[in-house]
């Protein structure tokens, strides 16, 4: 085996030989087992001449055995040598073999996997979210839960934060219309932060029937990349103002929400509990998010080139068929792999670390751990044995429920190793205000 030289000193050539008489032998076996089983106009099963089977089917046999002769033999000096593959080989033919005898000879080009190091996680702090839930946090869901059931009614007064406001509208850049600058009867709702806050500030005063012009700056970190930092001009029409009347807090309006009781102390009971489950998720996923960008930090070595390039392909066609799904015609959707592969080294990476350390610090999810998460992702159903009935039915149900269970055991493993600091907050500052 010789190497050759790559960004991440991991790849690797293998050269290896096949043979000749090994191949042939091969074939004349399958083509006398396909002439005792081939059917050929004229001739009785068994009776079809081997010459003949050889003419048509010899060169898709032959090519057949050549392959599978190459990744046998690749494997078995693979495993002579250790060697742990990362990706797919790409395979060089030497010159074919002119004399009886001689060897099919090819090279295997490929990456391995690096030893996985980490840094010193000491240094690394994580913050915590510390939440006490109070009376306020339950009174802003219920005022979401009575949003939620609002009838809406037309108005005759300028659009209030809480309204909803049916636009036309259209952007044009230096005289242009862009693409997603125009929408006919398009829904706002003053105050949900849906749309950039200019816009929204354009809109809010406005009365059925009136019409606006007025600038708008995309911020830079725009998602729209080709608008980005530019200046459009909007003009905008309101079509309709509608406003909310919310339903009254009532015995009826507890019973919608599925307390037989109608008591509002109940359903606020069950509110509240529904909140610590949420803020629970929520407090998990920020750790992890820190825990996980503390290990991509603290790695100190480059990934293989091959699953970096899998990673961002499949990323790409992720988000394509997310934009087409979306509406969005196939020759808008300019996606490529090259845009993702930041992103998809940090995934490979992180994928690497976190197999290293469930392998050496036996961090796997136990039975008890995944049943505990299935349960307790059932309480908020009415039925929750059923529930986790159903998720153990087949195998691929508790997937979801195993890898959170790993990760919390990654994560936790983290944080036994880095300095944790509680960070005292609100519930709204950490869910967002936009709950509705």
């Amino acid at each position: 085996m010789t190497e050759t030289s790559s960004p991440t000193g991991l790849e690797r050539r293998l050269d290896v030989a096949v043979p000749l008489r090994d191949i042939e032998g091969e074939v004349q076996k399958r083509i006398a087992d396909l002439a005792r089983s081939a059917k050929v106009p004229g001739f009785r099963p068994g009776h079809v001449p081997v010459r003949m089977v050889e003419q048509q089917y010899g060169p898709q046999v032959r090519s057949d055995v050549i392959s599978e002769a190459v990744r046998n033999r690749f494997n078995e000096a693979v495993r002579a040598q250790n060697l742990r593959v990362a990706g797919y080989p790409r395979i060089e033919p030497h010159p074919s073999p002119t004399k009886p005898g001689e060897a099919l000879e090819f090279s295997a080009v490929f990456e391995v996997y690096p030893e996985i190091t980490l840094g010193d996680l000491a240094s690394v702090a994580v913050e915590r979210p510390q939440v006490d839930i109070g009376e306020a946090d339950v009174d802003r869901t219920v005022e979401v839960l009575r949003r939620q059931h609002a009838t809406w009614n037309e108005v005759d007064r300028g659009a209030e934060e809480g309204d909803r406001v049916v636009v036309d509208f259209t952007g044009t850049i230096d005289g242009v219309e862009f693409a997603g600058g125009q929408a006919r009867d398009f829904t706002i709702t003053l105050g949900e932060g849906r749309m950039l806050p200019e816009f929204e500030a354009a809109v809010a005063g406005m009365r059925v029937g009136g019409q606006k012009t007025f600038p708008l700056v995309f911020p830079d970190d725009y998602h729209g990349k080709e608008v980005a930092g530019r200046t459009a001009q909007f003009a905008l029409t309101a079509r309709r103002v509608l406003a909310p009347t919310l339903p009254p807090l009532d015995d009826a309006f507890a019973r919608n929400f599925g307390v037989a009781s109608g008591s509002l102390a109940d359903l606020r009971d069950e509110i509240r509990q529904n909140l610590e489950l949420e803020l629970d998720r929520k407090v998990e996923a920020v750790v992890k998010d820190q825990a996980l960008a503390a290990l991509r930090s603290k790695a100190t070595f480059a990934p293989p080139r091959s699953l970096v390039d899998e990673e961002a392909s499949a990323m790409a066609t992720r988000m394509a068929e997310s934009l087409r799904q979306q509406g969005m015609k196939a020759e808008d959707v300019k996606v490529t792999p090259d845009m993702f592969l930041p992103q998809a080294e940090d995934r490979v990476v992180i994928g690497l670390v976190l197999g290293d350390l469930v392998r050496n610090h036996g961090l796997a999810a136990t039975r008890e751990q995944v049943r505990a998460r299935v349960e307790a992702a059932a309480k908020t159903y009415e039925q929750p044995e059923a529930v986790v009935r159903w998720h153990y039915e087949k195998p691929e149900r508790l997937v979801e429920f195993e890898t959170a269970a790993l990760e919390k055991n990654v994560v936790d493993w983290v944080l036994s190793r880095t300095r944790v600091v509680d960070r005292p907050t609100t519930f709204e500052a950490l869910m967002g205000p936009a709950r509705a």
